[in-house]
């Protein structure tokens, strides 16, 4: 791999993943959205912070609202469906070509 290259992320969108640290260790929660270019996950319920904002046209009522911000991807495991332990994620080809992630504990198939 290249310098400036980055190594692929094998979490995806509405992946169930395992804060391993953090002050969230150990909730578990599913991605929204994922950041390749600064390897960042949004999970739902981790990670929150509280956002300051003024009354405007859109929204009627200003007050301090609360969501879920990024946390890096090397904090988080992906939970296997199959085992349902948090698991390293391998890839596999497939008969017909195709790439596949598997779980590095059980050995099955998490892309159906």
């Amino acid at each position: 791999m290249r310098k400036n290259q980055l190594a692929p992320i094998r979490v995806k969108k509405n992946d169930t993943v395992k804060v391993i640290a953090g002050n969230s260790r150990g909730k578990k929660g599913k991605v929204l959205k994922v950041y390749p270019r600064t390897r960042r996950v949004v999970v739902e319920g981790v990670n929150f912070i509280h956002r300051h904002t003024k009354p405007t046209s859109a929204t009627q009522q200003g007050g301090i609202q609360e969501r879920e911000a990024p946390i890096n991807v090397s904090n988080v495991m992906v939970v296997c469906p199959k085992c349902g332990a948090a698991a390293r994620i391998g890839t596999h080809f497939t008969d017909d070509g195709s790439k596949a992630r598997i779980c590095r504990k059980c050995r099955e198939m998490i892309d159906a």
